[in-house]
């Protein structure tokens, strides 16, 4: 018979939240806590864990980083969500440089995919625009000029314009 998880050493829960999905140890810590667990047991276990390269904070922050670049998310939201997860700004800094991507080719993707056509017919869309773009986590220069460049030219390949 198998045993409920919350009868399971922090160890083994840990270890079965990171075979689903990456974990920062902080996150780990977290699960674990809400999970009643003591904090020394927790601190032996994300030890091993991380001893045994089961755990690796910067591992996470590369995984992070990608899962929200390709859901569409700028480098400040993406910053900022590795920064809830207490990681180095080192670590940060290096996952971002690794992904080696063109942001205003994706803001600009971003606005013609959701805004085509509405930039020209009404001015209002315009805002609306730059302030999707602006949660999205993507610079103020690189909003507006996306959104400049669509309401411009909305049927014209952003890549061609700029190359």
């Amino acid at each position: 018979m198998r045993k409920k998880t919350s009868e399971l050493p922090a160890y083994q829960q840990a270890l079965g939240l990171l075979v689903r999905r990456e974990h920062s140890r902080r996150e780990l810590k977290q699960k674990l806590r809400q999970r009643g667990k003591e904090a020394d047991e927790i601190d032996s276990a994300l030890e091993s864990l991380s001893r045994q390269d089961f755990q690796n904070d910067e591992r996470f922050a590369f995984a992070l980083a990608r899962s929200r670049q390709s859901a569409g998310y700028g480098p400040i939201r993406i910053r900022a969500e590795m920064a809830q997860h207490s990681l180095g700004s080192d670590v940060i800094t290096q996952a971002i440089d690794v992904l080696e991507c063109d942001w205003a080719a994706m803001a600009d993707d971003l606005i013609q995919r959701r805004y085509a056509k509405k930039l020209q017919a009404d001015p209002s869309q315009v805002r609306k625009a730059v302030d999707f773009l602006l949660r999205r986590g993507f610079d103020q220069k690189t909003a507006f000029t996306a959104v400049k460049h669509r309401k411009l030219n909305p049927d014209a390949d952003f890549l061609e314009e700029i190359a």
